[in-house]
């Protein structure tokens, strides 16, 4: 790495010492509309998942906030897409952490995963549904004309109003252009109960309570299955 000149060491470090003596009054707010850094994804998959919720999902025109996700831990769960190894569809899976794995299911539906934990640890969240913030007309378009919860619940719905596909995967959330992750507005208590579709999967893991909702949204899919969680977030 290159050292930096003493004039530029000079003006950082002003710049930075000025930046110290503000008073918190005076410190920038976080704005929603902030990007989520790489380091937010980079923590188990379950926690990462409760955190994403109320976050927003910007692909312009169309912006919308996290309602629902399941998280696919790493190692030992028998629903994840990598629970027998490295494959070509999984491979971004596979890290680095918040980067895109979008996969197709059924042949129809595009799936929105933000994976997360640690490189070579295949874990990540599904999204599973939104509410619409902004291009309302865009997603009701590429939606065939739905509006409304039906819209934005359920995870190939995402990934159509968003107008996602597979190409998409191993592109990063936390970089400028494209597809990126937003501070948002995390909801202040959540609904939690079993993941939706994983019949294959062992008991323990069809029971384990890795899907995460919105407590006060109408977006969220098959509501009945889930019950409040605790308020803290850990």
């Amino acid at each position: 790495m290159a050292v930096a000149s003493g004039r530029a060491r000079h003006c950082a470090g002003s710049a930075s010492d000025e930046y110290a003596t503000r008073t918190v009054a005076e410190m920038p707010s976080p704005s929603p509309w902030d990007r989520l850094p790489q380091s937010f994804f980079a923590r188990p998959a379950a926690r990462v998942g409760v955190d994403l919720l109320g976050r927003y999902l910007q692909r312009e025109p169309v912006t919308l906030r996290i309602t629902e996700v399941e998280a696919y831990v790493w190692p030992d769960d028998t629903a994840n897409h990598c629970r027998s190894g490295r494959t070509a569809r999984n491979a971004a899976m596979w890290g680095p952490p918040g980067h895109v794995y979008v996969y197709l299911c059924y042949g129809i539906h595009n799936m929105l995963n933000i994976v997360t934990d640690g490189r070579d640890e295949g874990a990540a969240v599904l999204i599973r549904s939104c509410e619409f913030v902004r291009g309302d007309t865009t997603v009701v378009r590429r939606r065939g004309g739905k509006t409304g919860p039906g819209a934005l619940t359920g995870p190939g719905k995402v990934g159509q109003a968003l107008a996602l596909d597979v190409q998409w995967s191993h592109h990063p959330v936390f970089r400028r252009g494209g597809l990126s992750v937003l501070r948002g507005q995390p909801p202040a208590s959540w609904l939690v109960g079993p993941r939706v579709g994983i019949d294959f999967a062992d008991a323990k893991d069809r029971e384990a309570p890795l899907r995460f909702a919105v407590a006060d949204s109408r977006f969220v899919s098959r509501a009945g299955e889930l019950v409040a969680a605790p308020r803290t977030r850990g």
